[in-house]
């Protein structure tokens, strides 16, 4: 299609005002503020039109900012006033309503959607913006509008514990479309403008891959990586004589397992299985193994793939059938845990 390249991405925050964030007002701005300024420079940086779209929600749903330019874009500091209940699955339904009639002519348009709540929903059934004054209905209808989006849109939602996550499943959110944040500090709702960042990051570095929405948007590892985003982040594998996988029977620090399987060790050339959840830096190379073939797929595309920024971030290995992540590793006394593997790139 004409202008297919021209990549407009509609961004909207849909924030919870009600009663209970009281205490976080002022950090619900700087967070949202921060957000907004990080889209304008990977704007810039990625060469993607951003336009972005605010919600508050209490007893009512409130527009206070529609599909706007991310350079144009004021403060939240005079928009976002607290008090009231929690109206979340209204403001869901209308936040996807209103955005839906947005032009999506000439050029690749992508919808993303972060709704960001501290309590349950309690008052959807009350409100103007809901289609039904029945709570059950409410769930059904939010359900069915996820079912029915298009490949284009990504809807994700931060709730604070299990229990509101269990209630976002019910409504329809795909899991990994679900973050959990600590609603009861500043420090919690800081992290949780992190967890924002690294999503809307893969989400941008996705787009200039062809993906155009996502229904596993917070998934920082193993289970982010399957045939199709490898072919959309344009990995090709290395070349199979380039490296090693040697299988660790016991612990041993890195350098001494290469040494003792027969092989020279050199800085940077080990990569050890990732097997628990840790931080990984910014300079730090990712691996990935396709189990069934035995293909390694290297290089700065990797890192995108898994949906991982230029700088630390939290991975977890997570359960996937078809791959293994690996890190590099620059320490020579690196603990590697039994029954893992070691890829050595020679």
């Amino acid at each position: 299609m004409s202008g297919a390249q021209n990549y407009i991405n509609h961004v909207a925050l849909v924030l919870d005002a009600s009663s209970s964030m009281s205490h976080l007002s002022r950090k619900v701005v700087e967070v949202a503020d921060q957000q907004i300024a990080y889209l304008a420079r990977r704007s810039r940086e990625l060469d993607q039109e951003t336009r972005v779209t605010v919600y508050v929600f209490a007893d009512k749903v409130q527009c206070v900012i529609y599909d706007k330019d991310v350079l144009r874009m004021p403060s939240l500091k005079q928009l976002y006033r607290v008090g009231g209940m929690t109206a979340l699955l209204a403001a869901a339904l209308k936040s996807q309503r209103e955005l839906a009639q947005t032009a999506q002519l000439y050029g690749d348009h992508s919808f993303l959607t972060f709704v960001l709540t501290d309590g349950q929903e309690n008052a959807s059934h009350r409100s103007p913006d809901a289609p039904s004054r029945n709570p059950g209905e409410l769930v059904t209808s939010v359900a069915e509008m996820i079912e029915n989006q298009k490949v284009n849109w990504t809807l994700a939602v931060l709730v604070p514990d299990q229990m509101g996550k269990r209630e976002a499943m019910q409504c329809g959110f795909p899991k990994d479309n679900i973050a959990i944040w600590d609603a009861t500090s500043t420090q919690g709702l800081e992290e949780a403008g992190q967890v924002i960042q690294q999503a809307t990051e893969k989400f941008m570095v996705g787009r200039t891959q062809g993906i155009r929405g996502s229904r596993a948007v917070f998934s920082t590892g193993a289970d982010a990586v399957n045939t199709d985003t490898i072919k959309a982040a344009g990995l090709v594998p290395a070349d199979p004589s380039k490296y090693h996988l040697i299988p660790v029977a016991r612990a041993a620090a890195i350098r001494d397992w290469v040494v003792e399987s027969g092989h020279t060790y050199r800085t940077g050339g080990a990569f050890y299985q990732l097997s628990k959840a840790e931080n990984v830096q910014a300079r730090k190379q990712i691996a990935v193994l396709e189990k069934k073939t035995d293909r390694v797929y290297t290089g700065p595309e990797a890192r995108s793939l898994l949906g991982l920024p230029d700088v630390e971030v939290r991975i977890k290995p997570d359960h996937n059938d078809d791959f293994t992540i690996f890190v590099q590793s620059t320490s020579v006394n690196r603990k590697l845990v039994p029954n893992t593997q070691l890829l050595l790139m020679l």
